[in-house]
């Protein structure tokens, strides 16, 4: 595989379907996209571990939504990672890039040398897409469940979608000769689609846990581990490239199973905070209330957890009772 088809394929969703399986999936690479991402923070291993995971996992199920729609995928645990939050931003325009940002809080003190996910505890895993303005938001709650993020969503599409669902993935440190050590990640999704069940289902993500195995019977079931069988094959360099294209790797994993690839979806780090979002976030509150948020350098100052951006804002221009004209150098 050739540098330019490297990066022709990296942080790139290439959507596929099994026509002799009625199984679909998507292949995802990220580089330059998940290093956009951990390189706000300074993480300490395990967290970035499971950032990568996260943002890996958010690609794959974020290729399905709609243009200018939102994935938020989150983790709440009482474990040393309290929290791992992911937003993708559905392309605005046919043929544009998503965008996808993320971000960990955790209690450093709590941190082990155990594996990622044992830093998280008891909890909980969510996904919610927002279809835009005037327009209900989706969500859908499981408890945390398995031994990786990956295990957690395939038990969230079984409780709340009724979706028999697989990932296979691998992230790490690249250490490419001739080229500085960065994050890469790249991953296999499968799922098997009942006829009667989209996507966004109802689902509140209660009662006994499912599997994906409850969810087929007969030849679907057949279908469905013959697929998971082949998946079992793949190693974890051929999952994070760069030596193996992803139209190749499908026909390296199913060529049996009659693989029909569609176009490829660019994701890029992209944030959406704005000085803008910051004021309307502040505009619910009274002067009195800003005066309480001020510092003592008579600012109102804001940080965006995704990106790093600071915002210093003059507290005379902000929340409801806000003046014009403020200075807000």
């Amino acid at each position: 595989m050739t540098l330019g088809h490297q990066i022709a394929w990296d942080d790139t969703v290439l959507p596929f379907q099994l026509d002799a399986s009625n199984i679909r999936g998507r292949v995802a690479r990220l580089d330059g996209a998940l290093n956009g991402i951990l390189k706000q923070h300074d993480y300490p291993p395990q967290v970035e571990a499971l950032v990568a995971e996260m943002a890996l996992l958010t690609a794959l199920i974020g290729q399905t939504i709609k243009l200018r729609w939102k994935l938020q995928l989150q983790v709440q645990s009482k474990g040393a990672v309290r929290m791992i939050a992911t937003d993708y931003y559905g392309p605005e325009k046919e043929g544009g890039a998503a965008r996808i940002r993320a971000y960990a809080s955790y209690d450093a003190d709590r941190l082990t040398d155990a594996a990622p996910f044992d830093q998280v505890g008891e909890g909980y895993f969510a996904i919610m897409i927002d279809q835009g303005k005037g327009m209900t938001p989706y969500q859908g709650i499981t408890p945390l469940d398995g031994n990786s993020l990956a295990a957690c969503a395939e038990t969230y599409f079984a409780q709340s979608e009724q979706l028999p669902t697989r990932f296979s993935l691998s992230f790490g440190q690249s250490t490419e000769p001739g080229v500085a050590e960065h994050w890469r990640a790249g991953g296999v999704m499968l799922q098997h689609m009942p006829k009667a069940s989209p996507f966004v289902a109802d689902g509140d993500g209660k009662g006994e846990t499912l599997s994906a195995s409850d969810l087929v019977q007969d030849d679907e079931a057949e279908n469905w581990s013959r697929a998971n069988i082949l998946l079992d094959t793949v190693d974890e360099i051929e999952l994070i490239g760069p030596t193996l294209a992803p139209n190749d790797l499908l026909l390296r994993l199913f060529h049996e199973e009659q693989p029909r690839v569609f176009d490829a979806q660019t994701v890029r780090f992209g944030c959406t905070c704005s000085e803008d979002r910051v004021r309307q976030s502040l505009s619910i509150y009274s002067a009195k209330d800003i005066e309480k948020m001020t510092t003592d350098a008579g600012r109102v100052t804001a940080d965006c957890q995704f990106c790093g951006a600071h915002y210093d804002l003059d507290p005379i221009t902000v929340g409801f009772e806000a003046e014009t004209g403020g200075d807000d150098a």
